[in-house]
């Protein structure tokens, strides 16, 4: 039996990496995706993918009305909105923290922090009203194992692990789910910030701090978040769960 038949899921970030990755892992369990993206090009071509269950919205998630719109709009086409999925993401590239521009600094904290603010905010009437619903927002290990050169970037995932916890607390009386995925790096558009001059050995130097011995796929958190999402997970809530090849250790 497919594990979300049924669920209506909207994914932030959804047009490349761990999104695209969710969009077309919830979809193969039977959950209508909502693939939400800055690029409406890229949210396209994966909703054309993956076929009539699958509808692609453009969204500026540091926006609140770009994230209103989205959520009525995903209600208007499905009909309910079951699994909330705050994946969207902005990094600075690997500098020291004062070199760090202002503007950059609070397009991190708009994109990583106050986009959860919004969509919480614009999504939790619907679940009330349906009388449940899960939010699951996409952290990483950077989180409490900050890498040199990242700071503000890790601060802001440190926030969102923290926002999961308090979150959860305040609405499991609403049968409202919250967690959190703290993948470590994976081989996506993302890795050229965080490791800006890569050659063979800084990719292999970083693979040697996992004790697996590869960086994370986006199959990698697109599973750990169905699970996370669906009706096996119906009794976890305020935890963050490690994607990372053992290097949180």
């Amino acid at each position: 039996m497919q594990r979300l038949t049924g669920k209506v899921a909207i994914i932030t970030g959804a047009g490349s990496g761990f999104g695209a990755a969710m969009a077309h892992r919830f979809a193969k369990e039977g959950a209508k995706v909502v693939l939400a993206d800055v690029n409406a090009k890229r949210a396209q071509q994966h909703a054309t993918e993956i076929g009539e269950a699958a509808l692609a919205i453009q969204c500026d998630v540091s926006r609140d009305d770009d994230t209103k719109q989205l959520i009525t709009s995903a209600y208007d086409a499905f009909g309910r909105i079951d699994i909330m999925i705050n994946n969207a993401g902005f990094t600075h590239r690997n500098m020291p923290l004062d070199s760090v521009s202002e503007d950059n600094f609070d397009l991190i904290a708009a994109v990583n922090m106050k986009a959860i603010y919004y969509s919480t905010l614009a999504v939790l009437p619907v679940m009330e009203q349906q009388g449940s619903g899960v939010i699951i927002n996409t952290a990483s290990t950077s989180a409490n194992r900050p890498r040199k050169g990242l700071a503000w970037y890790s601060a802001s995932k440190g926030w969102v692990i923290s926002a999961t916890k308090a979150m959860a607390l305040e609405l499991a009386e609403k049968n409202i789910r919250v967690n959190c995925i703290c993948p470590v790096e994976s081989d996506t558009e993302t890795l050229s910030l965080l490791l800006p001059d890569q050659t063979i050995e800084t990719r292999q130097a970083l693979k040697q701090t996992i004790p697996l011995g590869r960086l994370s796929k986006a199959v990698d958190v697109a599973n750990a978040a169905l699970w996370l999402a669906s009706d096996e997970a119906a009794f976890v809530t305020g935890t963050s769960i490690d994607v990372d090849g053992g290097y949180s250790i």
